[in-house]
């Protein structure tokens, strides 16, 4: 288990299984060692990155789990290789992600942060303020899977116009109209990324995504880090481009201190904890448990 600790009732699937714990901050270096000494059957992945190192310091790993629903830190390529099975637990988190995702749009719109500081320091700003109603602006959203549709419906609930990109997704809902990538670009006052990260969307959200935006669109990520261009990001914020943006995923996790986008009043932090609720903890641990029994029970 790449983290310190497993809710309650995904421990008690598990129980018949030896459990062995990588720590609050693994490093893949820590969980390669792990794998050598342990051999471990599966591999139930929180934090840090499985790769090939991993794979081949565990012969008897048949499954690696994902505590989530994002694939992108483990290899899927040399499990596959292997014969390895890489599973995640799909949609367990929609609600929780959404409504972070929520939470940072009307953080955004409405400069709750900022007035929130002003407030502290004895301002009171209520005739110079003027924020931003989301009734009757287009929110674009990348990703139309559980998460995405979630979205979708407490946007539509504000009397946004909800237009979405997903080459995938079936069986939309009538208030989700499907266009191109570019017409996002051109037409959302709000994107909302919600695709999961691979080669070929890494850095999508970059200066010329950027500058085909509306002026003074909102940016939010509660996806993947890497699918967006921080530098082109922040010029854009700087410039007034992008009016706000509302973040919970980066490049580099932790974010170290000193980062830019930490001197920025328009750019509103999560340290990615998008699915981090007290049910989403315990439905993810589940459904990776869940995944991980019925993988080593096809292999028995």
């Amino acid at each position: 288990m790449t983290a310190a600790d497993l809710a309650p009732q995904a421990l008690a699937l598990l129980q018949d299984f030896e459990l062995i714990y990588a720590g609050k901050t693994p490093t893949e270096d820590g969980i390669v060692a792990l794998c050598r000494e342990h051999n471990p059957a599966a591999i139930i992945v929180r934090y840090s990155k499985v790769g090939a190192a991993a794979m081949d310091a565990a012969p008897a790993l048949r499954v690696i789990s994902k505590h989530g629903s994002g694939t992108d830190t483990i290899d899927r390529a040399a499990a596959a290789q292997r014969g390895i099975q890489v599973v995640a637990a799909v949609g367990v988190n929609a609600a929780a992600v959404a409504e972070q995702a929520l939470a940072l749009l009307l953080a955004c719109a409405k400069s709750v942060v900022d007035l929130d500081q002003r407030m502290r320091a004895g301002h009171w700003d209520k005739s110079t303020h003027k924020s931003l109603e989301l009734g009757g602006k287009t929110i674009g959203l990348i990703g139309l899977g559980a998460i995405g549709q979630r979205m979708a419906a407490m946007a539509h609930g504000l009397s946004m116009r909800v237009i979405g990109f997903d080459p995938y997704a079936q069986n939309l809902p009538a208030h989700i109209a499907r266009v191109p990538l570019d017409q996002i670009w051109r037409e959302a006052d709000v994107v909302s990324l919600h695709c999961p990260l691979t080669d070929d969307n890494r850095g999508m959200v970059n200066a010329a995504a950027l500058a085909q935006c509306r002026p003074g669109v909102i940016l939010l990520n509660t996806a993947r880090g890497g699918l967006v261009d921080e530098e082109a990001l922040l010029q854009a914020v700087r410039s007034g481009q992008v009016w706000a943006a509302g973040l919970d995923s980066f490049a580099v996790e932790p974010m170290s201190a000193g980062h830019p986008f930490q001197l920025e009043p328009r750019i509103v932090l999560s340290p990615h904890i998008g699915g981090v609720t007290s049910a989403a903890y315990v439905n993810m641990g589940v459904a990776a448990a869940r995944n991980v029994i019925e993988v080593l029970a096809r292999a028995a």
